[in-house]
């Protein structure tokens, strides 16, 4: 029809369509008749016959089909007869009973015969009209595909993003529950593998404002549905009756119908087994075809790979938290006439643990062995070294009470450590007995390892350095250790501490050791605080001096001469309180 109006033909009438006979065209006399077809015949080709509109027209991609005033079909290409057979040649069109052909109001787009048309309605002249049919079937198969596409992995980007965060096993798990409904299902319900003869489910199910409700519970694994452990053992079950009764008989399908439900379970892979089973339902209205399950399962992927990850995490988590509570510093044990203050703070605030130090163990003479250390390094490794030092410490002092002597035992049993591991650590240490006297005084022989000396409070407030050396220990087989003994009166206080007081750096630059001058002239005065207080006073002073900044382990260990008849206080440990770090990665 274009190539006609191009040539000025009317393809309505068969006449030339001229505004003025003044400018017609030259050829316009020899127009030829119109064709049997009802359309007028083409110019003919030079030197050939001219072709007919109807051997033109059946090759369009659109199917034809004119009318004439009267809404009779004059004409109808074959591919119009194709996908419109109920429209017949000479018969008014309304009576092949598709509205959407002849109502004005009819939509330009409709199915017909399980497919997909799109009509255009064209006027032509003196009444006629032209209806232009294509299928749209294939090309609006495609644009579903790919929207559904679109839409697929717009949901599994949303998912990712979101498991991407929770690093526990509880709170991955009510997050896949939660994202399945309501694009995947109306009820969801995962079930964790058991653990020591227990399974976690956790269930979220649509509810009237789209807000899926999140719950959970416990069930013994003998009470797991049939298709729930055989989804755990990396099968998938088929959307079955039992299976849906088996969920709505453990109560997991509120307000679905046993009837009128599909179901599908799909287990969540793992490293070696699946770590838990995702359970997904619907109306029946909505059963699952292909396209959903290839989705439940690329969820349920991305699900399993978070949980697996949150458990895995988990376990981390509780074996790290085992060591770490076997690493951190142990009170002294109660002793007579003594009274022990404690200050401990690491220089990694995160693991809590560090190179420093402090203890005590009681002897079978009513002593006790009292130590204050620090390792080389900080950190993990250094708090691992630590605890083989504690634990040599424990073992030793019961076939070894001298200080010098049980140090000397000390430092072979640390070379024998380094050595078979390769390893080249070293600790130093103050290491001493403390003994009771019937006055209250107390009388302490201590052995020094290449530690800062003790410092003694005494009762008229002065402070007084221990003249305390020796070498390192776990450096050399035979050490030069050094030996002093302090007696201390009622009252007065013996405090022992680490080069994270005296080494601190901070000040108005931030680079100024905090130094042994300024621990005395802090500790001036405090000769009555008990030795609770005045540990914790050592700490405090030295982070007010640090300010914000970096520092190496802090530990300080005070031990006062309470007198006759007094008993130790309560020990005032110092270790500022961090959360579980499992909730900060969460």
């Amino acid at each position: 029809m274009t190539a006609a109006d191009a040539r000025g033909w009317d393809p309505g009438d068969g006449r030339i369509s001229t505004p003025s006979a003044a400018r017609a065209p030259a050829w316009a006399a020899d127009v030829p008749t119109r064709s049997a077809s009802g359309l007028p015949p083409l110019a003919p080709d030079r030197g050939q016959a001219a072709p007919d509109w109807s051997e033109v027209v059946e090759h369009f991609r659109e199917g034809l089909i004119v009318c004439d005033a009267d809404g009779v079909v004059r004409h109808l290409s074959a591919v119009a007869e194709r996908l419109l057979p109920e429209v017949i040649p000479d018969v008014p069109l309304v009576n092949a009973g598709v509205r959407e052909l002849t109502a004005p109001d009819a939509p330009a787009e409709f199915s017909h015969r399980d497919r997909r048309l799109r009509v255009r309605r064209v006027p032509l002249s003196a009444g006629r009209s032209c209806r232009y049919v294509e299928d749209v079937t294939g090309s609006i198969t495609r644009s579903d595909a790919l929207l559904a596409e679109r839409a697929r992995s717009a949901f599994l980007a949303v998912v990712g993003e979101k498991l991407g965060n929770p690093l526990h096993p509880d709170r991955a798990a009510a997050a896949v529950v939660r994202l399945a409904v309501p694009t995947l299902a109306e009820v969801s319900v995962l079930v964790l593998a058991p653990r020591a003869g227990r399974a976690r489910w956790w269930r979220a199910a649509r509810s009237q404002d789209e807000t899926p409700i999140v719950d959970s519970g416990v069930l013994a694994a003998a009470d797991l549905p049939a298709a729930i452990e055989e989804g755990l053992t990396g099968a998938e079950p088929h959307t079955v009756d039992w299976l849906v009764e088996q969920a709505v008989d453990a109560g997991w399908l509120p307000g679905l119908p046993a009837q009128a439900t599909s179901a599908r379970v799909v287990p969540l892979p793992g490293h070696d087994s699946p770590v838990g089973v995702l359970l997904v339902a619907r109306r029946a209205t909505r059963c699952y075809d292909e396209a959903d399950i290839d989705l439940v399962r690329a969820f349920a992927a991305r699900a399993g790979a978070a949980l697996t990850t949150a458990v895995l995490y988990r376990d981390q988590a509780e074996v790290a938290d085992t060591l770490q509570a076997s690493l951190l510093p142990v009170e002294p044990a109660e002793a007579a006439g003594v009274q022990w203050g404690t200050a401990y703070r690491p220089a990694q605030a995160g693991v809590r643990i560090g190179g420093d130090f402090y203890g005590s163990h009681r002897l079978a003479d009513g002593g006790s062995v009292f130590f204050l250390g620090d390792v080389s390094g900080k950190g993990v490794e250094a708090a691992v070294f630590t605890g083989q030092l504690r634990q040599c410490l424990q073992a030793l002092h019961r076939v070894e009470s001298h200080p010098v002597r049980l140090l000397r035992l000390l430092n072979d049993a640390l070379l024998e450590t380094t050595q078979a591991h390769g390893q080249g650590r070293f600790a130093t240490i103050v290491l001493g007995v403390v003994r009771p006297h019937r006055d209250g005084g107390l009388t302490l022989t201590m052995a020094g390892g290449g530690h800062l000396p003790p410092l003694v409070l005494r009762s008229g407030g002065e402070v007084e350095p221990v003249g305390l050396s020796g070498m390192l220990i776990g450096v050399v087989p035979d050490p030069r250790i050094g030996e002093v003994i302090v007696r201390l009166a009622p009252g007065e206080t013996c405090l022992l501490y680490s080069d994270g007081v005296t080494e601190a750096r901070g000040g108005r630059r931030g680079d100024e050791l905090f130094g042994s001058e300024r621990l005395v002239t802090a500790l001036a005065g405090c000769h009555r605080m008990p030795a609770p207080a005045l540990a914790e006073r050592v700490e405090q002073v030295t982070c007010d001096w640090l300010g914000h900044g970096d520092h190496d382990d802090i530990a300080v260990l005070a031990l006062r001469a309470t007198g006759t008849g007094a008993r130790g206080s309560r020990h005032l440990h110092a270790v500022p309180h961090l959360p579980d770090q499992r909730e900060h990665q969460e």
